[in-house]
């Protein structure tokens, strides 16, 4: 759709008529004017009056133009549909060696823990439009592998890349929360939003779990806890057969974490009940219905400037051809 920003700008469509309409005319100044002879007169009345007809209309069309530029003409594109502003998340995994325990069916057969988080937390991350996400790994300790974003595809390539001992065998659970924290301390308004998937108890890092969820309710932030393995099926580890899987998750201490502040503690004992982890996570945390758009303009000041500096040419390539043409 064509609009002008400015369109009062056409007010100023009549300034030159309203200046010689005003002006003191030339009868009224004190000039003496030698009167030629009437033959002259009259031949030099009708060649100027064909010359100020001529650069009148020049003239008039220059001003439409300068006028049609002020008012800026504007070309508004077809509206874009903008995602609403969503949810800071950040997504806490687990890297320690027991995430190697192979107690969780996929596809068929018996994988470990951490391949179906990774299956389930990508197609997690690509619903997640509107959002920002960002990825801590934590093992011994806990670092940052994607800062908050709206590029989910690499915060999804980041996830897939990570490997069992990228972060030592150990799990700091209360520096992954810690680094959290630091990370949403940098947005001041935000609903910050922590999901911290393990499957086994504090042993590592500088921070102690409760420690580290004062700094968490200090900040806003809501944790939802998940803990990842099967109850007690048997299946393959690291260092072979392993009949006691999924029996060392902390749970009273992720049960509380969620509770103080305002989240929920969840069991991912498969693959369906990681999906309907995320489901229900929709459902607790929404994203408002209501969207935004806005429609792209396109300044065209500069069309009508341009036509005046094609009029000026011509006028001057025309005066230059009728004077070689004269002589």
């Amino acid at each position: 759709m064509f609009e002008f920003s400015w369109p009062l700008a056409f007010l100023l469509l009549p300034l030159p008529w309203l200046i010689a309409k005003f002006k003191p005319s030339i009868a009224q100044t004190n000039i003496n004017i030698r009167m030629p002879s009437a033959a002259k007169l009259q031949l030099a009345s009708t060649n100027q009056l064909n010359k100020r007809a001529k650069v009148s209309l020049v003239e008039t069309l220059i001003w439409l133009l300068l006028v049609t530029a002020a008012a800026n003409p504007t070309w508004l594109d077809d509206p874009i549909v903008v995602p609403n502003e969503g949810r800071d998340i950040m997504l806490a995994v687990d890297l320690s060696a027991s995430m190697t325990e192979q107690d969780m069916e996929y596809q068929g057969r018996l994988v470990d823990r951490l391949s179906v988080v990774k299956a389930v937390v990508s197609d997690f991350i690509e619903a997640r439009q509107g959002d920002r996400l960002g990825l801590i790994l934590f093992g011994d300790t806990a670092f940052l592998q994607t800062p908050l974003t709206r590029d989910l595809a690499t915060v999804s390539q980041m996830l897939s890349e990570a490997q069992i001992g990228l972060v030592g065998r150990a799990t700091a659970i209360g520096d992954a929360i810690g680094l959290s924290v630091k990370r949403f301390g940098e947005r001041e308004q935000s609903n910050k939003i922590l999901i911290l998937l393990t499957d086994g108890q504090n042993t590592s890092g500088n921070l102690k779990p409760e420690e580290a969820l004062i700094l968490a309710r200090e900040e806003g932030i809501k944790i939802y806890t998940v803990g990842v393995g099967s109850d007690g099926r048997r299946g393959f580890g690291l260092f072979g057969f392993n009949s006691m899987a999924g029996s060392s998750i902390d749970e009273k201490t992720l049960q509380h974490i969620a509770k103080e502040t305002g989240g929920q503690y969840f069991r991912a004992k498969d693959v369906e009940g990681l999906q309907q982890i995320y489901a229900m996570l929709d459902e607790l945390e929404p994203i408002s219905d209501e969207t935004q758009t806005f429609r792209p303009k396109i300044s065209l000041f500069y069309i009508p400037l341009l036509a005046i500096l094609g009029l000026l040419f011509v006028a001057q390539l025309s005066l230059v051809l009728r004077t070689k043409l004269r002589g």
